[in-house]
């Protein structure tokens, strides 16, 4: 059984107190991942995961299958850059919970199979709060419990840099106290109904707040801007991303109007 879920782009997000969840402004993408789910074959009930094809550790989808209690085997077939701010982890893990629910005719409700992906991308350390957004599809500004939802046909370009290690990065004290300081304030500004130009214009402010952007950020930042379109850096991921620009940056995507869903 396959099953889709979008990527997503954090552009603001504040970490909760207690670190189980954050609140932010994010947007789906319609680059994805998509999981093929099957049983397993002759590994007992251990799951299996590959990503195009090769079989790799990937904590988060394990660690969803292990809580479903499934003998399944995960084939991901990502659409986005892993590790680079596109929510990937997320996407995969909420996308495999999905598949295998249908596979194995497990009779969980959607609330409780993305509270089961949620879950295992916090004990992972792979994220906070991404399938939340990529459960709903478009802009969603809010946390986790009560998110506010809205749709848009904006154009997405971006550029991809390097990796930055999300569980290094929400592990570091010092910087997450800045982020739910920079980030609060920043989402607390953003008016009821946010286009997404004022979402990442106020985002490159937040980013350079907390000081992550590197120089190849900068300079493509810069580059969009000088085209007349605002661009800021995904959260957490070396990746700028921009619109109202047409080639400015080398890939091009758009906002999801859909979550993920059953293929």
């Amino acid at each position: 059984m396959e099953a889709f879920a979008p990527g997503s782009v954090t552009a603001v997000f504040a970490p909760a107190g207690d670190g189980d969840e954050s609140k932010g402004a994010s947007v789906a993408v319609a680059d994805g991942v998509v999981a093929d789910v099957t049983p397993a074959d002759g590994r007992g009930d251990e799951p299996v995961v590959t990503v195009a094809g090769e079989p790799t550790d990937f904590e988060p989808v394990e660690l969803a299958l292990a809580e479903l209690d499934v003998p399944a085997r995960a084939d991901l077939t990502a659409e986005v850059p892993i590790g680079r701010g596109f929510g990937a982890s997320g996407a995969a893990t909420l996308a495999t919970a999905i598949a295998a629910n249908a596979e194995f005719d497990l009779g969980y409700s959607r609330e409780e199979l993305v509270e089961v992906a949620h879950r295992a991308e916090v004990e992972a350390g792979t994220g906070l709060g991404d399938v939340f957004v990529q459960d709903r599809g478009g802009l969603v500004v809010g946390d986790g419990g009560e998110p506010r939802r809205y749709g848009r046909e904006t154009p997405i370009e971006y550029a991809s840099f390097g990796p930055i290690a999300t569980e290094e990065a929400l592990a570091d004290e010092a910087l997450m106290a800045r982020v739910a300081r920079e980030g609060t304030a920043a989402l607390d500004a953003l008016p009821v109904d946010p286009s997404l130009e004022r979402v990442v214009r106020d985002a490159w402010a937040f980013a350079e707040a907390v000081d992550l952007p590197t120089d190849e950020v900068r300079e493509a930042v810069a580059e969009v801007e000088a085209a007349g379109g605002v661009a800021s850096m995904a959260m957490v991921g070396e990746t700028v991303f921009a619109v109202g620009v047409e080639g400015v940056l080398p890939n091009r995507t758009a906002v999801c109007p859909d979550g993920a869903e059953l293929r």
